[in-house]
């Protein structure tokens, strides 16, 4: 198998069908073996009835194969049940709101197969969405780009492209899905890239894009850099804080017996800095036993096998 889509969707059965079309187009004219995986994510409107539409029928150099999820899961879990099952040389993800242009599809096989690259990124530079969406999302790739070190320009579009073996490796969750180059980089994979890609005007549906989905991409964000610098050990972290604090608060309990003791003075529980010093003690023993736990416990989320009501061509 050469490649894999992988596409996550949410209530775009007006799409389905043209982009299944558009990228068989695409896999015929330069002879790619592929297949294409559907991951409807809980949609409320015709989406499956059309997936199952097109995986129907049979087509030259392609498959269809299709999960569908009881529920709204989210994007990152679509895209990480859709990688467990994509067996290609290259995993490509597209969104399905037919924004993202297949005619790019070479590009990125050739980036992938050719130029060695493990992981490479669209570039929407000129995209075709409202300011209340363009705003925003360019705010969040420069404080990505800040704080990761990746220079890339469009850390949110969903048209890129990956060896095999990266998304073999990596875990995708919450909102994740758009820090991939971060949760790539973490396990070694440093030959990121980018390429320009066309951007086209949404026609059917309306965009996913809210508010709480940037901030909760944010709060994503300072967890991914927290992984990436104490992920593997997180007792560095909390101990060294938990330590500081009890120190402090040791200190203080310190400084108090010197003037119960040597100088006689017995109000140390009238002064608000006795309880301070105890309140330090506490918080540094918790953190350093947050540290232990932390230690001890491997996040590994999977989708219930109960949230998936029916797969197809696997």
């Amino acid at each position: 198998m050469d490649i894999s889509f992988v596409i996550p969707l949410y209530n775009e059965s007006e799409s389905i069908i043209t982009l299944g079309e558009e990228i068989i187009s695409i896999c015929q004219e330069h002879n790619f073996l592929a297949e294409i995986i559907f991951v409807n994510d809980g949609s409320t409107d015709n989406s499956w009835v059309k997936i199952k539409e097109i995986q129907s029928k049979e087509y030259d150099n392609v498959i269809f194969r299709a999960i569908n999820f009881r529920k709204n899961l989210g994007k990152s879990n679509a895209l990480n049940e859709g990688f467990k099952y994509a067996i290609g040389k290259v995993v490509i993800t597209m969104d399905a709101d037919l924004q993202d242009n297949p005619i790019e599809i070479p590009k990125f096989v050739d980036a992938i197969l050719n130029k060695q690259f493990d992981l490479v990124s669209g570039w929407k530079k000129n995209r075709k969405d409202p300011l209340s969406k363009t705003l925003p999302t360019k705010l969040f790739n420069w404080v990505t780009r800040f704080f990761s070190g990746i220079r890339l320009h469009d850390f949110n579009c969903g048209f890129k492209a990956y060896k095999l073996e990266v998304i073999r490796n990596i875990s995708v969750s919450g909102e994740m899905h758009r820090y991939i180059p971060l949760l790539a980089k973490r396990k070694g994979y440093n030959k990121i890239g980018e390429i320009i890609v066309d951007h086209r005007v949404r026609e059917h549906g309306e965009s996913k894009f809210g508010v709480e989905r940037f901030s909760n991409g944010f709060l994503d964000l300072l967890t991914i850099l927290f992984l990436n610098k104490f992920g593997d050990r997180p007792m560095h972290f909390f101990g060294f804080l938990g330590i500081i604090s009890f120190l402090i608060g040791f200190g203080i309990g310190v400084y108090f017996s010197y003037t119960k003791v040597v100088l006689g003075h017995y109000n140390m529980t009238d002064r608000p800095l006795f309880f301070l010093g105890i309140l330090a003690m506490i918080i540094g023993g918790q953190l350093v036993l947050t540290g232990f736990l932390a230690e001890l416990i491997i996040r590994n989320k999977k989708i219930e096998s109960t949230e998936i009501s029916e797969k197809i061509g696997f």
